[in-house]
């Protein structure tokens, strides 16, 4: 069993977000807040991981639900000390580190954890709490520091004017020895500003035990960010975006324009890739190899194989795209498309729960949907699958080698039989057997003379 344990505090409810989303629900780079300190938890290697929720808890709990993590109700908002005293219940017997992690701050990395947990131990301290040197450091509590051992931290509202002077600030992530923490916060008090039971006192109260209190400072201050409105949300959402693109050029991707590229948290790229600015890829993307990826494609929970080029302007959402596949410009593939490769997919065409085999190709304004389509199939211009009665949707399924001309309606269900052409102008409401010509075309008539007759009459 491991010896280390995590509780994140996620029960805040965030006011300043002007929102009816609970703040640790507010997503940066395709996932929500809270998320993050639950990756940095287990990749610290953190064998029981609690949450305190409060303020729309029960979503909370909800995105939770297959995380395999407890949940603790603070029903009152009464401090963070009061928030970890909550969850003493779920580590009745747990013996060893606490780590606490705040469910708002996004940007902390695994690297500045390990930092924390080397120095707690090394020094086998009480507590031990991550801090940065700020500028400008307004709204935080100050570090109070004797050398190495810290003495107490003073939030900014119940400061001197001598400590609001110090720039080491508390990011509100520590490290406690458990059986130490659980034993000190039933004690704490409120004599504050606030009225509320502050977790930063328990420095104070390890130092009057005789215990150590240390603290790390953040190589990076960017790391202590947390989210209070919109506009922090938006500034850590473009930090995170550097990050996730600076590791995507360290692993051989080329991004043309870093800044106007948008890739999600999950997004996997394969290396000799090219993205043009303008690029959106959300959810969980892969992207192969030598894929292009022209200005203005979004990209969101698709599978794309390797050697294709997505052209400008192109969506593709739930879509499985094979090798050496051409999409766009302004096409659309929705849920369920599957390319099954060296498929042209051309400009204003959609799909949507279509299946087409190797060398299939719909070259212009063209809709096929619930369709299952063989290889070498060649779609005419404005070829629609209609698939809907209006109640139900109904399968067309075209086998290898068929050429459908322009202009043609396949009214499903229908299945066009291998190596048949369908005429240009043609409505197929019935099947078409192997190797047929079908054509489905009202005569033409002709009369001659006739806008002699009947000349045009503009309208005074």
């Amino acid at each position: 069993m491991s010896n280390l344990a995590a509780v994140i505090l996620a029960a805040g409810k965030g006011t300043r977000m002007k929102s009816e989303r609970a703040k640790v629900l507010h997503a940066i780079a395709g996932q929500a807040l809270l998320f993050y300190p639950l990756q940095v938890a287990r990749a610290a290697g953190c064998g029981q991981v609690s949450f305190v929720v409060g303020h729309q808890g029960d979503e909370v709990v909800e995105a939770l639900s297959d995380q395999q993590v407890d949940c603790v109700w603070q029903h009152e908002q009464l401090g963070t000390g009061h928030a970890l005293l909550c969850a003493a219940e779920k580590f009745s017997g747990f013996s060893g580190d606490l780590l606490l992690l705040c469910g708002d701050v996004p940007l902390l990395t695994t690297e500045s954890v390990q930092r924390l947990l080397d120095l707690h131990r090394r020094e086998e301290a009480a507590v031990t709490v991550l801090t940065a040197r700020l500028a400008n450091p307004h709204g935080y509590g100050r570090i109070v520091r004797d050398g190495e051992n810290v003495r107490r931290i003073v939030e900014e509202k119940d400061a001197s004017p001598a400590e609001r002077a110090i720039c080491e600030i508390n990011t509100g992530t520590y490290v406690f020895d458990a059986d130490f923490v659980f034993s000190i916060l039933p004690g704490l008090g409120k004599e504050n500003v606030q009225g509320e039971y502050y977790l930063t006192d328990v420095v104070a109260a390890a130092a009057a035990a005789g215990r150590k209190a240390r603290a790390v400072c953040l190589l990076d201050p960017n790391e202590a960010l947390g989210i209070n409105d919109r506009v922090q949300l938006a500034e850590a959402s473009r930090l995170m975006r550097q990050r996730i693109n600076q590791r995507l050029m360290l692993g051989g991707v080329t991004l043309v324009d870093p800044e106007t590229t948008y890739v999600d948290q999950q997004v996997e790229i394969g290396s000799d890739s090219l993205l043009h600015p303008g690029v959106t890829l959300t959810g969980k993307t892969r992207i192969g190899q030598h894929c292009v990826i022209e200005s203005g494609v979004q990209v969101d929970s698709s599978n794309i194989a390797d050697h294709v080029h997505l052209k400008s302007g192109s969506v593709l959402e739930g879509a499985l795209v094979g090798e050496n596949c051409n999409i766009g410009p302004m096409a659309h593939l929705r849920p369920g498309t599957e390319l099954l490769g060296h498929n042209k997919i051309g400009n204003f065409v959609e799909t949507k729960k279509a299946r087409l085999g190797e060398n299939s190709q719909a070259s212009h304004l063209t809709y096929i949907g619930d369709a299952e389509v063989g290889r070498n199939v060649n779609f005419g211009c404005g070829t629609i699958t209609c698939n809907y009665d209006g109640a139900n949707k109904h399968k067309t399924i075209v086998e290898d080698d068929v050429f459908v001309g322009s202009d043609t309606q396949f009214i499903a269900p229908v299945r066009i039989g291998r190596n048949s052409l369908i005429a240009a102008g043609s409505t197929i409401t019935k099947d078409v057997p192997a190797d047929s010509l079908a054509l489905s075309r009202t005569p033409q008539k002709v009369i001659e003379g006739w806008r002699i007759k009947h000349p045009l009459q503009k309208k005074k």
